[in-house]
């Protein structure tokens, strides 16, 4: 095979993976003029078309589906290959594409990459921040974030941070004014701050838990975000109570702009695991990234 038909595989690839010649020529850091051209002399060069064109979607033909089934594998192995020769150099290197949210991100991520990086100039991470939950496979990620309940069964998950905990928060304005619920079947008297969920687009049902008695409660109130950070600011104003992760809400807790409440409803959960694929081959600086992110709990002290 010549050099230009790799690449013209390759670039018809990117443009069936990503459904769009715009989002494809991003990727490649060309225009999307020459993508476009590249793909049709390779479909010249088969005798075949591979992509279906409309005004507003790009979608593979039966035969770019199989080109594209046979693709995707083989140059995944040769990525592979070429990541591995990395184990020659003195020092790891490589791209390290993850997909997280932006929670994870702030305060687990960064954190170790900020360590981490200095030391290793040749390594780059790319952190693709997404509240829904991608499929890494399909979108080619070397790993994703995600709480320990929601890693799918055929991962490898490693543990990158301590158990998580959801707490129901209020500001004492808004006790003050409402009162105090005692148990979360009170919730349906309060106003609540919802929460839209980025997958399916529900709104997300409060869950507690309580000497083993599983309870989900579905809230009502005047607003709704799909962003925590909103939620904790209108939350603090004293526009109701709200669910959101501990930790997220650890410097309103704080100063006291925002207190708990229903705690003895609110026990802990895994936290956040690094996943991916099982038969993935772990590359160098995939290796090192890995152990600079996986938890260890702090000793105790006697």
């Amino acid at each position: 095979m010549r050099r230009d038909e790799l690449a013209d595989l390759t670039a018809f690839l990117a443009v069936a993976e990503a459904r769009s010649f715009t989002r494809a020529a991003a990727r490649l850091g060309t225009s999307q003029s020459a993508l476009s051209h590249t793909v049709r002399r390779l479909e010249a060069r088969l005798g075949l078309r591979l992509l279906t064109r409309t005004t507003r979607s790009v979608s593979p033909t039966e035969a770019g589906q199989r080109l594209l089934e046979t693709l995707g594998p083989a140059l995944d192995e040769i990525d592979a290959k070429l990541s591995a020769l990395s184990e020659l150099r003195e020092k790891p290197a490589g791209l390290v594409r993850i997909t997280t949210n932006l929670h994870a991100a702030e305060s687990i991520l960064w954190p170790a990459l900020d360590r981490m990086l200095p030391d290793y100039p040749d390594v780059q991470v790319e952190l693709s921040i997404d509240q829904a939950l991608t499929n890494i496979v399909a979108d080619r990620f070397d790993a994703g974030v995600r709480l320990g309940e929601q890693v799918e069964k055929d991962m490898i998950a490693v543990r990158i941070g301590p158990d998580a905990r959801m707490v129901v928060v209020a500001s004492p304005t808004y006790l003050a004014r409402k009162g105090l619920p005692e148990t979360p079947h009170e919730l349906t008297d309060h106003d609540c701050i919802n929460v839209r969920l980025p997958t399916l687009g529900g709104l997300y049902a409060w869950e507690f838990e309580k000497d083993g008695r599983e309870l989900n409660v579905r809230v009502a109130g005047r607003l709704t975000f799909n962003y925590s950070p909103m939620v904790l600011r209108a939350c603090a104003a004293g526009y109701g109570l709200a669910c959101v992760m501990e930790d997220a809400a650890r410097a309103y807790l704080t100063d006291g702009r925002l207190v708990t409440v229903l705690d003895d409803w609110s026990p802990p959960f895994a936290g956040y695991h690094l996943y991916y694929p099982s038969r993935r081959q772990p590359t160098p600086a995939f290796a090192l990234l890995v152990e600079a992110l996986r938890y260890r709990a702090p000793a105790a002290h006697s």
